[in-house]
């Protein structure tokens, strides 16, 4: 009888502990970009914050406008995306709140080895003028557009018309000029394959590299206009009841915890010999390293700060 008893104890045990790992857990859904979701920082990120808290963190990969419409439309809890000006607008609509600044890389013009437009030694936008010359003339496939309406897409429209272009009239000269309509794996897999030119966040770019997937040269990186900064946001549970906001707010503390930014400022460091991200969390806070700080501040802040008071939804401790 005590073994019995013994048994069926731990029978008893056993299952609770079934059923808080696997059944009690709870779901955060998260729309985030498909440039941090492609360098398998994010797996890293889920796995260390799964390890803390009884959470079941599920991403849907997409275009940062795609991203954004999901939380728009309350599918998701948190949002993580690139794109400053679109997640103004999301905060000022009402379908988003408490916007944090976890991370900052560059975006980075990149093209065939052999350079055959001759943009090496250039700005963004002599660059850019120079492609447009070089397709023209040629009249064969020389640059590779996102064309999603991803923060990529969008970052690159901006490019395009600091260089003097309108990125519509460009994307109907479908002779060299091309919209690939997929994320930036895809996107540069198809510059690779007709030799031609695109823009490529960091990131993404030396994941692809690194693993042999293309040969494409990085020409121009770290200019101010090239900046890419990525943010967090949650889902207004006052316009949708039904998302899981404990959890969300959760998830934006650890990416902004000293142990989510150690882990965004290492990963993949040892494979790539360099950071494909920066965290943003102290250099905010110590106003350096400069210049760069100050572009983060006049690009991705908002009435000079990272989230307006009145979007922070009684959270203060967030910006503690």
């Amino acid at each position: 009888m005590v073994i019995a008893a013994v048994l069926i104890t731990a029978s008893i045990i056993a299952g609770t502990l079934i059923y808080f790992q696997y059944f009690a857990r709870r779901r955060l859904m998260i729309s985030t970009t498909t440039s941090l979701y492609e360098t398998g920082l994010l797996f890293e990120i889920e796995k260390a914050y799964e390890a803390k808290y009884p959470v079941d963190v599920n991403f849907i990969s997409v275009g940062t406008g795609l991203a954004l419409q999901h939380a728009q439309n309350g599918d998701v809890d948190l949002t993580l995306v690139h794109s400053p000006t679109l997640e103004n607008t999301t905060l000022t609509q009402g379908y988003c709140v408490c916007r944090k600044i976890i991370a900052y890389n560059f975006f980075t013009i990149v093209g065939p080895q052999s350079d055959p437009a001759g943009i090496q030694g250039l700005n963004v936008t002599e660059a850019l003028k120079k492609t447009v010359q070089y397709g023209r003339v040629q009249n064969s496939i020389t640059w590779i557009s996102r064309g999603d309406n991803s923060g990529t897409n969008t970052k690159e429209a901006s490019l395009w018309q600091k260089a003097g272009y309108n990125y519509s009239t460009l994307s109907a000269e479908s002779t060299w000029f091309i919209n690939a309509s997929q994320g930036m794996g895809e996107t540069l897999l198809k510059a690779e394959e007709f030799s031609a030119y695109t823009l490529s966040d960091k990131g993404t770019y030396l994941a692809y590299k690194t693993d042999n997937r293309i040969t494409l040269k990085a020409f121009i990186t770290e200019e101010y206009l090239l900046l890419n900064v990525y943010s967090a946001m949650a889902v207004n549970q006052t316009l949708h009841p039904s998302v899981n906001i404990v959890d969300a707010i959760s998830f934006i503390k650890f990416l902004v915890s000293d142990e989510g930014q150690q882990l965004i400022e290492n990963y993949g460091k040892d494979k790539y010999e360099q950071s494909l991200f920066y965290g943003t969390v102290l250099p905010l806070k110590q106003n350096e390293p400069q210049p760069y700080v100050q572009w983060i501040k006049n690009y991705a802040f908002f009435n000079n700060t990272e989230c307006p008071q009145e979007y922070r939804d009684g959270y203060p401790e967030l910006y503690d």
